[in-house]
């Protein structure tokens, strides 16, 4: 009896525990995470020696704009404060990345030594010392011990530039950061604070704690803890290796679409680190502090969740084309496969955060095709920092959904600086392919010049639904299944620029929730539909989806739906007739060697 009493005291607990957690925000309440979660700068890092063991030798980094190198192995701690963001070699990634600051602010002097140049001070440029794999490198900066003993780490020098928005200084205590419509949190398994999209995580290490309680009571029963119901919210969590990730939402979206969202703030947190390193840090010490490691990468975070609530490509799972006709498309395609090199796996042309053409290895085809999930985070990456525009970047990247566990190298430059709308992204698996990838890109370019493409890319624009030529259709959205299995293509869809009356911003946000509605109920786990014609207040909605297409659309109030249906028949004729301008109907391909190896041999970390 005593036993159960106090049980059923502890259930109390943890469900008080919970009220105050969604209600309120705990000050010193709940589990109490220890002090040690805000690492000092004079720790000691062991973990990242045994995970990234130096072998001795002179350290390079390149500079991408004018090749040549520094010598870190000749530098001193002193000099090494003043590199900011560049990116130390690190056994089996060698890492490399120069951002404005370094590519235009760094010069080689006679003596082997880095100078600064001092015009670089004042440039404006609020995010020019921002580094996306950065954390990697801050790792290494601290492991040679750089940066230490009173000094910060020369990447935690650049302030804003690291991606500290405004948002990170807000007061956890006030109304306002309750009101927020989704909170994400990231922690580990032992309660540190990695990530949280309001507030700072220091801050929010209380309210971790309680989390991290729920979860491990449940799972001292044996049981795993999927989500959490009250009147105003709903908080999902999910459980990926060490990592915890919880979701709490005042929106009207699904269990299922918070969840695959907070799969999207994972495999970001992967495809900088990749899951075996993460996995073997943890397994190496349980309570480490994995915000040495992703130093810099909130905004790429930031960013990705504002793209997640504003983007229905991640609502799709889907990629959006820009619209474009097939022979322009077809010749696009055509100078990507001729600028080819040993070991290039993708080529990829992006504008306007859209996707132009994409060419593929023609192993990569037989293995598995690129992801929607991977480019998106891809996009996102390259979105999310502007140092991607100051010149040629060189990086490894890990595409999750492709291979968790091993990297890619990234090479990342835009075509028509200062503009920076069309962007060259070409992947490879040899981590020493910087010049030969970057040879590709001269012959793209002088391709590209030649043709004019530039121009004629410039001109290309999304299209009105007025163009459609069906009365009260006010937006829709169009995801096509027949394609071949052969081709392997991206999944893709398509959907006309939003118009009045959603051009504001909270409209088009109310617009995608009434979207996000009609999908969760179309992809309902226990009562899956078909056809759905829905009247709200503003608008009628009809969604359906068969075995050749998905497909959501959007009509005045007084559409009925016999009305409807005969708009959609109309619509999909004329996304028959306008399918080769809307989607990328055969992916060329490539063979980059007489013999390719499998696409899935690239490198792994060991």
């Amino acid at each position: 009896m005593d036993n159960m009493d106090k049980g059923v005291q502890e259930r109390q607990t943890m469900d008080e525990k919970l009220d105050s957690f969604i209600s309120t925000q705990p000050a010193q309440t709940g589990l109490q995470v220890s002090s040690d979660v805000i690492p000092s700068e004079n720790d000691a890092d062991p973990i990242v020696e045994d995970i990234f063991p130096d072998e001795g030798g002179d350290r390079t980094v390149q500079n991408l704009n004018g090749h040549t190198e520094v010598h870190l192995g000749d530098t001193t701690s002193e000099d090494a404060t003043q590199l900011q963001a560049v990116p130390l070699d690190i056994q089996k990634e060698e890492i490399t990345d120069f951002d404005k600051s370094v590519s235009a602010g760094m010069s080689e002097t006679d003596s082997g030594k880095v100078s600064e140049d001092s015009a670089l001070v004042d440039n404006g440029h609020d995010d020019s010392g921002e580094f996306v794999v950065a954390m990697l490198a801050r790792g290494k900066l601290e492991e040679q011990g750089m940066g230490l003993k009173g000094t910060s780490s020369p990447l935690s020098e650049t302030g804003t530039a690291l991606g500290a928005s405004f948002h990170r200084d807000e007061d956890v205590t006030t109304e306002n950061w309750r009101q927020h419509r989704k909170h994400v949190f990231v922690l580990s398994e032992a309660g540190k604070p990695i990530y949280s999209r309001y507030g700072s995580e220091e801050a929010l290490s209380s309210t971790m704690g309680v989390m991290m309680a729920l979860v491990s009571f449940v799972q001292s029963g044996d049981n795993v803890i999927r989500s959490v119901y009250s009147d105003e919210h709903t908080v999902v969590f999910m459980q990926q290796g060490p990592l915890v990730l919880v979701s709490v939402s005042s929106s009207r979206q699904s269990e299922q679409q918070l969840r695959d969202e907070l799969l999207y703030v994972y495999n970001q947190i992967v495809s900088m680190l990749t899951q075996a390193s993460i996995t073997r840090i943890f397994e190496h010490k349980k309570n480490y502090d994995l915000r040495r490691l992703l130093a810099g990468s909130e905004k790429i975070l930031d960013g990705l969740l504002n793209l997640v609530d504003s983007d229905p490509s991640f609502l799709l799972s889907a990629v959006h084309c820009l619209p474009i006709s097939s022979s322009f498309r077809d010749s696009l395609s055509q100078i990507l496969q001729k600028a080819i090199t040993p070991n290039l796996v993708f080529s990829i042309l992006i504008a306007k955060n859209q996707l132009l053409t994409i060419v593929q290895e023609k192993m990569v085809i037989e293995d598995a095709r690129l992801d929607p999930a991977d480019l998106h985070l891809l996009l996102n990456l390259i979105g999310a920092s502007s140092a991607f525009q100051a010149g040629e970047i060189w990086t490894p990247i890990c595409l999750p959904s492709f291979n968790p566990d091993c990297y890619f190298y990234a090479y990342i430059s835009y075509l028509d600086p200062p503009d920076c709308t069309v962007c060259l992204l070409l992947l490879s698996t040899d981590k020493e392919a910087f010049y030969a990838v970057a040879e590709c890109k001269r012959k793209i370019e002088e391709a590209m010049l030649a043709q004019n493409a530039l121009s004629s890319i410039a001109k290309a624009q999304s299209y009105s639904v007025s163009q459609v030529g069906v009365s009260d259709l006010r937006h829709f959205m169009y995801k096509p299944f027949d394609v071949p299995d052969n081709h392997r293509q991206l999944t893709q869809f398509t959907s006309p620029e939003m118009e009045a009356p959603y051009s504001s911003d909270e409209e088009k946000l109310r617009l995608l929730d009434l979207y996000r509605d009609l999908h969760s109920r179309i992809h309902s786990t226990s009562r899956p539909l078909k056809l759905i014609y829905h009247v709200a207040e503003r608008e009628t909605l009809l969604a359906w989806v068969t075995s050749k297409f998905e497909l959501y659309t959007c009509f005045s109030p007084l559409v009925t739906k016999a009305c409807a249906i005969n708009a959609i028949t109309k619509l999909l004729r004329w996304v028959k007739k306008e399918e080769d301008r809307l989607f990328i109907r055969y992916p060329p391909k490539y063979s980059t060697t007489p013999n390719p190896k499998s696409s899935r041999d690239t490198q792994r970390l060991s």
